[in-house]
């Protein structure tokens, strides 16, 4: 299976490498039998596909787009099944869950599943070969996130943040935005034993005890973020929003493999 695999990631232009697993290496975790994941070597970045010891799960390749760098893999254990988009963002590799409402075998459809509905709403209409542009007429976008334009967007301007970060809450490197607005949302409490953060029901239900083991941090989960201004990462070409835009994540949280990631700010 390896050496049949192996030729479709070098139709892509990247290399694999399989291995048994020993223990989870990233949060790209599939049932806990599969682990996708970007590793670095001296000859640079490679993807790693680990399998825990006895694992039935098959893997299959179901599109290449050689040109663009991107591939479309299932995993399939018994009746599960699961995609991913893997391929090249710019500067580096990536690996993308794909929601599983959406069973995709294109290369071309996996891209659209990951799209927000705000996103393809706006993009209705555009010639196929600028919707997967990472500047179109409708948005712009800068690794997983989507900037939108609202030109009538209603800000408070006391509450404008600056220098802030954005990112999804399981860490990572974040996007550093020159101004950012957020509203609505709910106030959850985040520590790290509760990285997806708690409401103030849950919080309070804790014992004095419990809620004394960390220092918590408030935040917003899933709260509406409208950023102006130039978008930092070291990953990605810095972006400049002229005028307010609201920003949406890709759908990846949706699949089964990211059902535990939300975001918050």
């Amino acid at each position: 299976m390896g050496e049949m695999l192996e030729h479709f990631f070098t139709r892509m232009g990247a290399r694999v490498s399989f291995r048994e697993r020993v223990r989870p290496r990233s949060w790209r975790d599939e049932a806990d039998d599969l682990t996708l994941d970007v590793l670095r070597d001296a000859h640079g970045e490679y993807f790693s596909i680990a399998r825990k010891p006895g694992s039935e799960t098959e893997l299959l390749v179901l599109d290449v787009d050689a040109k663009d760098r991107h591939l479309l893999l299932m995993s399939r254990k018994g009746t599960e099944k699961h995609r991913f988009l893997l391929g090249h963002d710019e500067r580096h590799w990536f690996v993308a869950s794909i929601p599983e409402r959406t069973p995709v075998s294109r290369v071309r459809d996996a891209k659209r599943a990951l799209k927000p509905d705000a996103v393809l709403a706006r993009e209705h209409g555009l010639r196929s070969k600028e919707v997967n542009r990472r500047v179109n007429a409708a948005r712009i976008r800068q690794g997983e996130w989507f900037f939108v334009p609202v030109p009538d967007a209603s800000v408070d301007p006391h509450r404008i943040l600056r220098k802030e970060p954005l990112l999804r809450s399981r860490g990572g490197n974040p996007h550093v935005c020159d101004e950012l607005y957020r509203d609505g949302g709910i106030t959850v409490y985040v520590s790290p034993d509760h990285p997806n953060g708690l409401t103030e029901d849950q919080y309070q239900a804790l014992s004095q005890k419990e809620r004394g083991r960390w220092n918590w941090r408030v935040m917003r989960r899933d709260p509406k973020v409208y950023v102006r201004g130039k978008v930092r990462h070291r990953d990605h070409k810095t972006v400049v929003l002229e005028g307010w835009h609201e920003v949406f994540g890709n759908t990846e949280t949706l699949a089964a493999a990211m059902r535990n990631v939300v975001f918050l700010d």
